[in-house]
């Protein structure tokens, strides 16, 4: 396990036909950007791409992003519905080295929350090499709800978000240590893996 204290490298995936061609604008990307903005306290940058919903394209960019550019995370959004465009979570499989159904489950868990169209979702989460590759809903507001999960009035944890288990999940495939701000969502470790935030 390698405990470094480097930059997350975080690919980030739009994959629509409309928005690629400019048909209208991507808001999945800022709003990915916009969260991690909110949530991470350790360093991160990330990598953009906006491509159609092609499933060669899709497989070709998830490689790049992982093989070439060496991403430790990557997150698509959009295509992941019944759709016969919809080709995202094939693509993710075909360049999966280890399937992570946890993901998808509690991904699933979280939207049915809000709508009984969630059963619909394809969403998968898979390893390809060291890096961790999810596909998140194509609304702001639901990859949001996602990656933080559902909070009551006071604030307090109801349903798990999926990014808690994240930063583990990079420790043991050999990324970098990610420190989370705790009050978007707290990462979750088993007390041996748990190091303490720089300054702390």
């Amino acid at each position: 396990m390698n405990m470094n204290d480097g930059e997350l490298l975080i690919g980030l995936v739009s994959i629509s036909d409309r928005a690629s061609q400019g048909v209208y604008r991507d808001e999945g990307l800022p709003a990915l950007e916009e969260w991690f903005g909110r949530a991470l306290a350790s360093p991160w940058r990330t990598e953009k791409r906006l491509i159609p919903d092609e499933q060669r394209v899709i497989e070709a960019t998830l490689n790049e992003l992982v093989d070439s550019a060496r991403c430790h995370l990557v997150l698509t959004t959009g295509g992941t519905g019944p759709a016969p465009r919809d080709i995202t979570p094939e693509a993710t499989l075909a360049v999966a080295d280890k399937v992570m159904p946890g993901f998808g489950e509690q991904m699933r868990r979280i939207s049915l929350e809000f709508v009984p169209t969630a059963i619909l979702s394809r969403q998968v989460a898979v390893i390809r090499k060291g890096a961790l590759i999810i596909n998140l809903p194509g609304q702001p507001k639901s990859i949001r709800e996602t990656l933080e999960g559902l909070k009551n009035a006071e604030g307090k944890s109801v349903v798990p978000g999926i990014f808690a288990a994240v930063p583990y999940c990079i420790d043991l495939i050999g990324g970098p240590y990610i420190h989370t701000n705790d009050d978007v969502i707290k990462a979750f470790r088993p007390k041996s893996a748990i190091r303490p935030k720089p300054g702390a």
